[in-house]
């Protein structure tokens, strides 16, 4: 969804500035027309001229174009854009758009940018870490900006990775995601209601280092979250340790994000928030033993084998299904190895949902890591709809029908 649309692409002083012409390339090729704005300290890693090449356009570096009295104007740049790109963004370049410090062409844009900015971060670890850019982060987020994290592949509480800028395709690849779902033609199907929806796997801690978990990518929960909000719906969104680029691109002001861990922060989270709401749809992939202990530090390998003993999680499902009232539904999802139908009904009607969505391990392309699913809708009256592989932004666009249906 990026044809047509207009990027402006910031270019601060940092190492990774070469990796913005890989992300110029890719913007135009895509469609996308970019006018790079570049700090003084930019140009000293990357020539203006290969820039002006791969964009076709003038680069702006300056205030003033000339010593002619002619100006480049930082608020035409604003309402031209439909969107700007910071990609690397310095420590310092973040720290002066955190505190409107204006001293340059770049700063003075962002101040006067009308669009969505999204933010690339670029510098070393421990400046990455630092408490300062980290506050400054978020005042950035607090405004309303996308900040792309480095090594968005890893969980959030892990720093591996963290500082080196994210590679050039999956900031375009979230750019490209945004414009998506922004385009894409809203509905009022749900308007007014509140939806709550779990996603992605839990982990368990074994001890500091080790966990039990599963491979839930959290994909069809962040996919189901889109498309509520897509309809008209305040979406609660209560995730596991997913990848953050999932997110990035979810509206900011329909889909309210809460990021857990444990199968006992998503029960607590989960608990705390359905009486308020109008239908929970629960997909997150959530650990159905935890450990009986977590050890203080790592456990060092002793003898021949290890013993760990396990104890059952809290049942989300089941805790939603006793406290449900009248009004409200309950929307469960089922993975199976085997005996499907008949574990799925079980299911259902044990935990008091109002329909169930089957998928089978044993269909090629369902299930985890998969940008598709393969699903079955089995409804408290027995009724079977069984629907062909589709990619999973459908694939919740068939279950959301579903659910406007009981609301």
């Amino acid at each position: 969804m990026l044809k047509g649309k207009k990027i402006v692409l910031g270019i601060t002083g940092s190492i990774a500035a070469y990796k913005s012409c890989l992300i110029i390339r890719q913007l135009v090729k895509a469609g996308a027309e970019v006018q790079v704005v570049i700090t003084p300290a930019g140009k000293e890693f990357i020539t203006p001229v290969t820039l002006s090449a791969l964009t076709s356009k003038p680069v702006v570096s300056e205030f003033f174009a000339q010593r002619d009295g002619s100006w480049h104007s930082h608020v035409a740049l604003g309402l031209w854009a439909d969107a700007m790109l910071i990609a690397p963004a310095t420590a310092s370049t973040i720290g002066k758009m955190a505190n409107g410090i204006a001293d340059n062409m770049l700063i003075t844009t962002y101040l006067s940018m009308k669009a969505p900015v999204f933010v690339a971060p670029a510098m070393d670890l421990d400046m990455y870490a630092h408490p300062s850019t980290q506050h400054n982060l978020d005042v950035l987020r607090s405004y309303g900006n996308h900040i792309i994290e480095p090594g968005t592949g890893f969980l959030a509480s892990h720093l591996e990775g963290k500082g080196r800028m994210e590679e050039p395709e999956v900031i375009v690849q979230q750019l490209d995601a945004y414009f998506d779902n922004a385009d894409a033609a809203p509905t009022a199907d749900l308007q007014g209601k509140t939806v709550l929806i779990t996603a992605g796997p839990t982990y368990e801690k074994i001890d500091p280092v080790r966990f039990i978990g599963n491979y839930s990518s959290g994909k069809m929960g962040v996919a189901l979250a889109q498309e509520c909000a897509r309809r008209g719906a305040d979406v609660q969104l209560v995730c596991g340790p997913i990848s953050k680029s999932q997110l990035i691109s979810l509206h900011p002001d329909r889909i309210h994000i809460t990021r857990v861990e444990s199968a006992q922060q998503m029960h607590d989270a989960c608990v705390e928030r359905f009486p308020q709401m109008d239908a929970a749809i629960l997909c997150a992939a959530v650990a159905d033993f935890t450990p009986e202990t977590c050890a203080d530090a790592k456990i060092k390998r002793k003898g021949d084998d290890m013993v760990l003993r396990l104890k059952p999680t809290k049942d989300i499902a089941a805790a939603l299904g006793r406290i449900k009232r009248e009004g409200q539904t309950l929307v469960g999802f089922a993975l199976e190895t085997n005996d499907e139908h008949a574990n799925a009904e079980a299911k259902l009607q044990k935990k008091n949902f109002d329909f169930i969505v089957l998928n089978s391990l044993r269909d090629e392309g369902a299930g985890f890591r998969t940008d598709t699913n393969k699903i079955t809708i089995i409804r408290r009256d027995h009724t079977c709809t069984p629907y062909p592989l589709k990619p999973k932004a459908e694939v919740a666009a068939d279950i959301v029908d579903v659910l406007c249906q009981h609301l």
